[in-house]
């Protein structure tokens, strides 16, 4: 009785090999299984999908990026037209920053690294402490903190001119004041540009524009000690699709 008990579980055992096993196989190759689901289809309430990236909108019109020329970290003069033809990420920094900037730099060099196949992929940098970070000092960083791609261009100029740039033209928040930290305040969040010139914005699960991704939430922790998910998984996804229009 147990020998003919034995050959019924291998058979179904054979069974089971022969049926499922391929097809869990195959769900594994196409990262469809239940778990990945839930982890890659999901963060931060924000869902990933197919749909080509919508464009923001003010008063019915598509967003341009305003019109600048700053000075970059080789001393050569870099305006938004140097940018056409290219997806870029922008953001505003200061050089001497030591609360959120390293965490949006370290942020900024995954992604350059990440994009190393992409001629037409660049970073603007705009330092809200343009006094002090002269040409000279941006070079410096940039070598130290790993910054390769010739399309990043750290910028400095007249400070009235970065700060209407940013609080006017994107509306990320910068300020200055001997009460800050360091001195100065600035958003932790980046914008992406596409080879047009114009502002893209993914549409959050309640149909609203998520016009920023969150760059002050490091990208190989995960959460920050408030619980905020990173978003350069996100930003990183939304790049891709630009730069496969």
């Amino acid at each position: 009785m147990s020998k003919k008990k034995n050959i019924i579980i291998v058979l179904i055992l054979l069974i089971f090999g022969f049926v499922f096993v391929p097809r869990i196989i195959d769900r594994i190759k196409n990262n469809d299984i239940s778990r990945s689901e839930s982890r890659s289809l999901k963060l931060d309430n924000f869902e990933k999908n197919t749909e080509p990236l919508p464009y923001l909108l003010v008063n019915n019109e598509k967003k341009k990026v305003p019109n600048f020329q700053f000075t970059n970290q080789n001393d050569k003069l870099i305006s938004n037209s140097d940018y056409l033809g290219k997806v870029y990420v922008v953001e505003f920094f200061f050089t001497t920053c030591t609360t959120i900037c390293p965490v949006m730099n370290t942020n900024l060099v995954h992604v350059q690294n990440s994009f190393t196949s992409f001629p037409d992929f660049g970073i603007a940098s705009f330092t809200i402490n343009p006094e002090f970070d002269t040409s000279e000092v941006l070079k410096m960083y940039a070598k130290e903190n790993g910054i390769t791609n010739p399309n990043w261009n750290l910028m400095t100029g007249e400070r009235r001119d970065i700060y209407k740039l940013a609080n006017d033209g994107f509306n990320l928040y910068t300020a200055a004041s001997p009460d800050f930290v360091d001195g100065f305040e600035h958003s932790g969040y980046f914008a992406i540009i596409d080879k047009e010139g114009y502002i893209r914005s993914r549409i959050d699960r309640f149909g609203n524009p998520k016009i920023y991704y969150k760059g002050s939430v490091n990208f190989d922790e995960k959460l920050d000690k408030n619980g905020e998910a990173e978003e350069i998984t996100l930003l990183k996804e939304d790049l891709l699709k630009l730069l496969s229009e």
